[in-house]
C-alpha cells in the first residue's frame, strides 16, 4: 500500500507520495512513487503512483522511453494539454495491464492508479486521478485535492482545512500533517516522502525535496502538532452537564 496526495491551488500544486511497498508482513521495500517529466519553460508533468509496483513501474518506464520520441500516441512531450497527457498515461496503463492479464493473470490482473499534476505552457495548472481502467477525473476549486492508496486517515484534516486560495507553503504543511496522520495509523505508509511544490507558470520542477524517516522536519511537525492539538482540546468547552 502507499499514500499519494495532490492539492490544486490558485497559485499552483502540492504533490506528495510515500515510498513504502510490501509483499507481506515480513517483506517490506521502499520504492520511489513520484516521477517527473519536464521541459523547463514548456511543461512540468508529475506522476504519483499507487498499486501493483511492477505495473506502475512498467507504465513509468514506458513513458520515460517514449518521452521526446515525437509520437503523439505515447509521447508526453507531444501532448498539447495536460488532459491529453493524462489520456496517454491512461492508455499506457490499459495496455500494460492487458499484457499482464494475458500472460500472468488470466483470472484478473492487479490494480494500479496514478495522480497526474502539472502545467503545460498556455494553460493553467491541472490535477487528475487515473483509475485502473485508464479512465480519469479532474480536480477543481470545489474538489481541490485528490488521493490514491491509503486515503482515509489523511483525508479529514484536508476536508476541514484546505481552501483553493490558500498559499502553497501552508498547503504543504497540511499535506505533511495528512501524511503524519496516515503514518501513525497505518504501517503500510512510511518515509521517505517525496514532496513537490509547483508554483503556477514557473514551468520548472525546482521545489522538490525528499524527507527521510529521521528527518528533523518530520519530527518537528509531529511533535508541534501533537502539543498544539492537546492545547486546543484543553481550551474547548466541556460537554454540557458534565
Amino acid at each position: 500500500m502507499t499514500y499519494c496526495l495532490g492539492i490544486l491551488l490558485s497559485d499552483g500544486l502540492v504533490l506528495a507520495s510515500d515510498s513504502r511497498t510490501n509483499a507481506g508482513l515480513d517483506l517490506i521495500w521502499k520504492a520511489r512513487k513520484l516521477a517527473v517529466f519536464d521541459e523547463p519553460g514548456d511543461r512540468v508533468i508529475a506522476l504519483l503512483s499507487s498499486g501493483d509496483l511492477a505495473t506502475t513501474q512498467g507504465v513509468v518506464t514506458t513513458l520515460s522511453q517514449s518521452f521526446k520520441n515525437g509520437d503523439k500516441a505515447d509521447d508526453l512531450m507531444a501532448a498539447k494539454t495536460l488532459y491529453d497527457a493524462t489520456a496517454i498515461i491512461g492508455e499506457t496503463l490499459r495496455r500494460i495491464l492487458g499484457i499482464e492479464a494475458q500472460q500472468t493473470h488470466p483470472n484478473g490482473g492487479p490494480t494500479a492508479g496514478f495522480l497526474v499534476g502539472g502545467q503545460i505552457k498556455g494553460e493553467r495548472p491541472r490535477l487528475f486521478e487515473v483509475y485502473t481502467n485508464g479512465k480519469f477525473i479532474e480536480a477543481s476549486p470545489r474538489t481541490q485535492f485528490l488521493q490514491t492508496g491509503e486515503t482515509k486517515y489523511g483525508k479529514p484534516i484536508l476536508d476541514r482545512a484546505l481552501d483553493f486560495d490558500m498559499d502553497l507553503i501552508r498547503a504543504a504543511k497540511f499535506a505533511m500533517l495528512s501524511f503524519d496522520a496516515t503514518m501513525r495509523s497505518n504501517l503500510s505508509v512510511a518515509p521517505p516522502i517525496d514532496l513537490l511544490v509547483y508554483r503556477r507558470d514557473s514551468l520548472v520542477a525546482e521545489k522538490r525535496i525528499k524527507l527521510t524517516e529521521d528527518d528533523p522536519y518530520l519530527s518537528e511537525i509531529r511533535e508541534t502538532y501533537g502539543r498544539g492539538l492537546i492545547g486546543l482540546v484543553d481550551g474547548l468547552p466541556p460537554p454540557p452537564g458534565i
